[in-house]
């Protein structure tokens, strides 16, 4: 079995969510093998997420070469140190769709982008799950992993498991088999969006829709709900924002906000990877959808086939009633 490795996306010191859902899919890969951490980055927030992972990750391989999370850069130092042949899980949001392509082909290593489960492996192919037309259709591909293989993991698609607590991880230095690195992109500048009327982050409960809405003369019926509830907020998706029904300050995923509810209610919504890479924190997701196949059923912790200009205000009033 080829050895498998997870990079490790962070921000100030703390490692994302993803880090121990790659964990959890290199396991259905291989239970018996503990995957390595690559980290990069510099400074003190560098050496705080290593430290973080010691305790779920057997080894963390630091590189301390990278100042800025570039996908050019990270892939050159990612291509000096990691053995071919090997197995590398990556996020799969903007920044490992940037880096995984480029990445497979210097490693001379198979791609497979998205993937939403792992039934194991045959031999030396990999049997993964992934969606094709945006989530219209599930398949089931075959990967050879002989050579090796880059594989993007969806993020919430892998339910993080129990810290494996008797783990003592040790971080293990691979700047200098890294060397210096050059780019040709430059970092500018992070441009932090407005927070609007709203700042859906800082609810434990959101409401949030999508285009199953249908139409802006309805996103009340969603406010009401929200309002019912308490201390909770109205979210939506992208095509929502796009259709200018709501603001984008509103919008949760890739090109929206990040947000760590308790609770998720996913009304009208297909389920992109998108859109559940704003999610963060493994909140209870409730979905509502009226098309029994919607991928939002499979991340989701209850699902409610049906038409949410119905369930909704039902729902609202089953609450006010237990209110009185």
């Amino acid at each position: 079995m080829p050895r498998i490795f997870a990079y490790i996306v962070h921000k100030d010191g703390v490692a994302d969510d993803t880090a121990a859902e790659l964990l959890a899919a290199a396991k259905k890969i291989d239970p018996a093998q503990s995957p390595a951490a690559i980290v990069t980055g510099s400074g003190p927030a560098l050496d705080a997420v290593c430290d973080s992972l010691k305790n779920s990750y057997g080894e963390i391989w630091k590189i301390a070469n990278v100042a800025y999370p570039n996908a050019e850069l990270v892939r050159k130092a990612l291509v000096a140190v990691v053995p071919r042949g090997s197995i590398v899980l990556v996020p799969h949001a903007h920044f490992g769709v940037d880096l995984s392509p480029g990445l497979s082909i210097k490693l001379d290593a198979a791609y497979v982008p998205d993937v939403l489960d792992i039934e194991g492996v045959e031999g030396t192919a990999l049997k993964a799950v992934r969606q094709e037309f945006g989530g219209a259709l599930s398949t089931h591909v075959r990967c050879d992993i002989s050579s090796g293989a880059v594989i993007n993991i969806r993020p919430g698609s892998f339910q993080p498991g129990t810290s494996a607590g008797g783990v003592a991880g040790s971080v293990i230095d691979k700047s200098s088999e890294v060397g210096a690195l050059t780019s040709g992109r430059r970092y500018l500048e992070t441009i932090v969006p407005e927070s609007g009327d709203v700042d859906i982050t800082k609810f434990p409960i959101l409401v949030s829709v999508g285009r199953g809405i249908g139409e802006q003369d309805n996103i009340p019926i969603a406010e009401d709900l929200a309002e019912a509830i308490g201390n909770a907020a109205v979210s939506c998706s992208r095509p929502v924002v796009d259709a200018k029904w709501m603001e984008k300050s509103r919008q949760v995923g890739s090109s929206g906000k990040t947000v760590k509810p308790k609770v998720y209610m996913a009304c009208g919504m297909s389920g992109s990877f998108q859109h559940l890479a704003g999610l963060k924190g493994n909140p209870f997701i409730i979905a509502i959808n009226k098309n029994p196949k919607a991928p939002i059923f499979r991340v989701a912790d209850v699902g409610v086939v049906d038409d949410i200009l119905e369930f909704l205000p039902e729902l609202n009033e089953k609450i006010h009633a237990r209110a009185t």
